[in-house]
């Protein structure tokens, strides 16, 4: 037994004993002397001891003994920050966030990972609350802010992110020549106590807060997107061509003569995804579905591979896109243009009237794209007619028809199920060519992009219950029901509305949220409910087990239409290429099955920070749009009601709040059981859903706050 064995054999020992029944608090000494420790080992075994409190498996108590956190109720987690300095701690084991009062977080920062004590159990719609015990590891070492200069030459950062509620101090050495409203990168030196700052230097001037661009490049900063790829990455691609290689196409199947046509959006460049369809002699369709052969491209454990993996997904930002793949791949010899031949994989359905997959084939081919339609096209050929588009695309007026129709079979058997639709609009925000926002509108959503959506989300369940038969190793997309406190709340809201959960056994099938979402269709309230909803869900993650999928209300579900923006969508690719060529052998199979769990967290991570950075970019641009808009009034509706201000989100999906304090005209209070404000001498009300008409009182952009008004409602609104 080697030296690495005996560390292990000795950490496991010490945590039988502490998970043991008869375990007491137990002194250093009379752990070495339980482990036979010898004296030349002391060293080692007090370094392991360190490592295990380090991690939180093990506590130190104030009189020296290690005792189990387990028995002194306590548990590791990530401490989530507020900006008015409290917290909660989301548990490693998972469950409800604990509280934590600002008194209780030892100097916790956002995403600090710590050890804390439970006080009190959740109860009546209370949280449950508690203490840090310990700061286990730092979560961030770099901060981005704003910096302020003091009058001696030193200054404070405004960290950018909220939930870091204290400044970051720098001394006059540290400043690096920062000046008021500099965006900065700082790192941090110092981490602080309770009572004390936190403290840091400055290491990278990003430009004034004001300077175009500088607020993009602040977030791609703060959550450590990598722009440009590492110089091997380049050195890998600098031979690839722009056509596809007569040796790459053989074995494959050859699709080129099938009409096939790509549809997005008009200004998408990756086109990975092209679909066919045609009738067949039983009545029957079938689609196609072809999905550019990125996996070809990018082969395991090359420096492209890794550097995709790490990334884990394409980010699409306000003003740009950061690829998961070189352009050269993504907008080039991956991206399944028109008129040129490109390797694809494809799944070929055979479906019934009934919206039922009756057959399918997956295979390697080249395919050639006959058509790159726009959304707007095909909305305009099928809903308008419009006679210049109705020449133009005569060759596949017919089979645009078909995928109309087998559109609505879709999604009419999706609806039967109990599938929920979630439509909120998303924002498109227009810049001009300083990166200033001169308008901010809804994303136009019609039959062309739920054509596509419904031909993919048929394909993706095909392939996962496909690759679940076969029992290979594979990655899900997994979509769990909302938790039992979660779906309390929620139908609390919702009774508020009039709308009723019906449930079964105590457990809620999707197709009662999919009725709610319809009964509220063209109310005042619409998208509040819509919100609720969505926010009660579980957020949908990657996994190596096939969880199923609540929302989508279907049994099996991954992502395999998207390798060039998303690596499972690519590592799926894989597997399914490895099966095709009887590469999945039992130690291929135990290699990947044992790889695929941490590659799944890794890329469900990946996912939330890309969500997190586009969410932020999309806030900061909104804020900026409604700067010169102070005094403008405006119709909204309320979106959230809190003890210290009525959210307010206009018809554009900019969002900004009325704060209870500034509501001189009676004392207002927050009822939570109602989700309601009202006041305490008028009785006047206001509920979410409610319609109201705002004035906008002020913008800050340093803190990204829109602060609205309450209007007189005769008074002329913006539309």
């Amino acid at each position: 037994m080697d030296e690495t064995d005996i560390l292990k054999e000795r950490k496991e020992r010490i945590l039988a004993y502490m998970e043991s029944e008869g375990y007491v608090p137990i002194k250093r000494r009379d752990m070495r002397a339980m482990l036979s420790v010898p004296q030349e080992d002391r060293e080692k075994f007090e370094n392991l001891i360190n490592e295990l409190i380090a991690e939180g498996r093990v506590f130190e108590t104030k009189k020296g003994k290690l005792a189990s956190p387990k028995d002194l109720q306590m548990a590791t987690g990530t401490f989530i920050g507020h900006a008015r300095g409290f917290g909660f701690v989301t548990p490693d084991a998972g469950g409800e966030d604990i509280f934590i009062p600002a008194s209780e977080t030892m100097g916790a920062m956002q995403k600090d990972r710590v050890l804390y004590k439970m006080l009190h159990k959740a109860e009546k719609g209370k949280k449950a609350d508690g203490v840090i015990v310990r700061i286990l590891e730092r979560g961030q070492q770099r901060i981005v802010g704003t910096f302020e200069a003091g009058s001696k030459g030193y200054g404070f950062v405004v960290a950018d992110d909220k939930k870091i509620a204290k400044d970051i101090f720098i001394s006059r050495e540290n400043t690096k020549g920062a000046v008021t409203g500099h965006k900065v990168v700082v790192e941090i030196t110092d981490y602080g106590e309770d009572r004390r700052n936190p403290e840091g230097k400055v290491i990278e001037i990003l430009g004034h807060i004001n300077d175009p661009g500088v607020d993009i490049l602040s977030v791609i900063r703060r959550y450590e997107l990598a722009v440009e790829f590492p110089e091997e990455v380049y050195a890998e691609i600098e031979h690839l061509g722009t056509e596809v290689a007569e040796a790459d196409k053989k074995g494959r199947e050859d699709l080129r003569d099938l009409l096939t046509i790509t549809i997005d959006g008009a200004d998408a460049k990756d086109l990975d995804d092209a679909v066919s369809l045609k009738r067949l002699g039983n009545g029957n369709f079938e689609l196609g579905v072809h999905i550019a052969d990125v996996s070809h491209y990018v082969r395991e454990n090359t420096a492209l591979d890794k550097e995709a993996y790490a990334r884990g997904t394409s980010v699409y930002l306000v003003d740009r896109v950061i690829p998961m793949l070189p352009h050269k791949l993504s907008n080039g010899i991956c991206s399944l243009n028109p008129h040129v031949d490109r390797l694809a994989l494809s799944c070929l359905m055979e479906v019934n009237g009934r919206g039922e997959v009756v057959s399918h084939r997956i295979l390697e081919s080249v395919i050639n794209s006959d058509y790159r339609m726009t959304y707007t096209a095909v909305r305009e050929i099928l809903e308008d007619g419009t006679p210049a588009l109705l020449e133009q695309y005569a060759e596949i007026l017919p089979m645009l028809e078909d995928m109309e129709e087998l559109r609505q079979i879709l999604g009419e058997k999706r609806r039967k199920r109990g599938s929920v639709n979630f439509d909120l609009p998303e924002s498109k925000i227009i810049l001009d060519e300083n990166g200033k926002p001169i308008d901010i509108k809804p994303y136009e959503k019609s039959i062309a992009t739920n054509m596509i959506e419904e031909f993919m989300l048929v394909c993706n369940e095909t392939i996962a219950e496909n690759s679940f038969w076969q029992e290979m190793p594979f990655m899900y997309r997994s979509h769990q029901e909302p938790d039992e406190d979660k779906l309390e709340k929620m139908e609390q809201f919702l009774r508020g509305f009039g709308y009723y959960l019906r449930k079964k056994d105590g457990e809620i099938h999707p197709r009662e949220l999919q009725k709610v979402l319809q009964k509220a269709e063209e109310t005042d309230e619409e998208r509040i409910i819509t919100r609720m909803v969505l926010r009660s869900m579980m957020q949908a993650r990657y996994t190596a087990e096939n969880g199923g999928h609540f929302g989508l209300a279907a049994k099996y579900y991954c992502h395999f239409t998207s390798p060039i923006r998303r690596y499972p969508d690519l590592e799926i690719h894989r597997m399914i290429k490895k099966m095709l060529h009887g590469e999945l052998d039992e130690k291929a199979s135990v290699y990947y099955r044992r790889k695929m769990p941490d590659w799944a967290k890794h890329c469900s991570k990946q996912e939330r920070v890309a969500e997190d950075a586009e969410r932020d970019t999309d806030a900061l641009k909104k804020v900026e749009f409604m700067e010169d808009k102070v005094g403008q009034i405006y119709e909204g509706i309320i979106s959230g009601v809190t003890n210290w201000g009525i959210y307010v989100e206009l018809p554009n999906t900019i969002e900004g709040m009325v704060a209870l304090s500034q509501m001189d005209d009676d004392y207002y209070e927050f009822d939570e059981k109602k989700m309601l404000v009202f006041g305490k001498r008028t009785k006047k009300s206001y509920r979410l859903g409610d319609k109201v008409v705002v004035s906008v009182a002020k913008v800050d952009r340093m803190m990204g706050t829109i602060d609205f008004a309450f209007a007189e409602e005769n008074e002329d609104f913006q539309e």
